[in-house]
């Protein structure tokens, strides 16, 4: 077990997991996806997740943004202890997360524009004005100036990908979860949006894990780890 207390590093880590394990299904179709996972993610830590297709990352992460609940083992994402966590603490910690999924979750009847705003939405403090300008401003970080008053089926799935970028970046999160962030996106886009994420968790301090199968963008992390059927291998220093 590992001692959160004793770590070598006495600021609390963006996210600290202990022994997490996690099943899907009931009775005799259950079936055990993740074993004993442990690992932390510190502040401003570029973290990025191998391994083949089905061995857990994505259901790692959906855990970690707390978007399930945790079955068996300490998850602490922000502060926050998900271990028998109620549904109001959950959605109040998504609050601080950005999410980048494959699947864009685009709304089909908003702007390019429209649905990044939606992420600067959650900054309470800021103005109508603000939150539309936050949105042209990551929007425009991410090549997308010229594409702000599009619908999404009007855009290519690369684009899509962008908007769905923008939109996570807007919040302004404190940890940034990202499943395949460059899987639809050229080699010289997908190395310019790692080179931003880099950057926003070099500035803001925002923790960064990414689930990645893209071998030309490994030498933007700060660690590299490794998972084979559930369970995570030793850390590639």
């Amino acid at each position: 077990m590992v001692n959160l207390e004793k770590s070598k590093d006495k600021q609390n880590p963006t996210v600290f997991i202990d022994s997490l394990s996690h099943w899907y299904g009931k009775g005799i179709t259950r079936k055990q996806v993740l074993y004993s996972v442990s690992m932390r993610i510190e502040p401003g830590e570029v973290v990025l997740l191998t391994g083949p297709s089905g061995c857990g990352k994505t259901t790692l992460l959906t855990l970690i943004g707390a978007l399930r609940t945790v079955d068996k083992g300490r998850l602490i994402v922000l502060g926050r202890e998900l271990q028998g966590s109620t549904r109001k603490t959950r959605q109040l910690l998504r609050k601080n997360i950005g999410m980048i999924f494959q699947g864009h979750n685009l709304l089909r009847c908003l702007t390019a524009e429209q649905n990044v705003q939606m992420g600067s939405d959650l900054l309470s403090d800021l103005s109508y004005r603000s939150r539309r300008d936050r949105a042209r401003q990551w929007l425009r970080a991410v090549g997308l100036e010229d594409q702000m008053d599009k619908l999404p089926h009007d855009l290519s799935g690369g684009q899509k990908q962008r908007v769905a970028i923008a939109r996570a970046l807007s919040a302004q999160p404190k940890l940034l979860l990202a499943d395949e962030p460059t899987s639809a996106l050229d080699s010289v886009t997908g190395r310019e949006i790692v080179s931003l994420l880099k950057r926003l968790a070099i500035e803001q301090r925002c923790s960064v894990l990414m689930v990645t199968h893209d071998p030309r963008i490994l030498d933007v992390a700060d660690r590299l780890i490794k998972m084979e059927d559930g369970r995570l291998l030793p850390v590639i220093e």
